[in-house]
């Protein structure tokens, strides 16, 4: 990142535009939205409008992918492994689970009346 970009960046906000995300990080908005399709955990919420919102840990993400990616030479794929694939599986529920919370529930109200 350079000199002229960290100006951009302000500890106290909270949500930055794609095109500012853009600008900070050096990366065109196209090569963000193609990286929300790759990796899932990158996800900035849209506003009423339609555009994209990114928080302060969204910015931190997109960093971190671009430093892998450009300067530690990963494939995408090596990403996902590397940075995604564990942190989606630990915030993913199966189905069976909610199958097994659901029957639960079912015998709660059973019991219930």
């Amino acid at each position: 990142m350079g000199a002229s970009s960290r100006k951009n960046v302000s500890s106290d906000r909270l949500f930055y535009k794609i095109g500012e995300i853009s600008e900070i990080t050096e990366l065109e908005s196209y090569v963000l939205r193609y990286w929300e399709t790759e990796f899932p955990f990158l996800s900035p919420r849209k506003n009423k409008t339609g555009q994209r919102v990114y928080t302060r840990k969204d910015l931190e993400i997109i960093i971190q992918i671009k430093n892998l990616l450009y300067e530690e030479k990963y494939t995408i794929a090596g990403v996902r492994n590397k940075f995604g694939e564990t942190k989606i599986r630990k915030n993913t529920v199966s189905l069976k689970t909610i199958h097994e919370v659901r029957r639960k529930l079912k015998d709660i109200l059973s019991i219930l009346k």
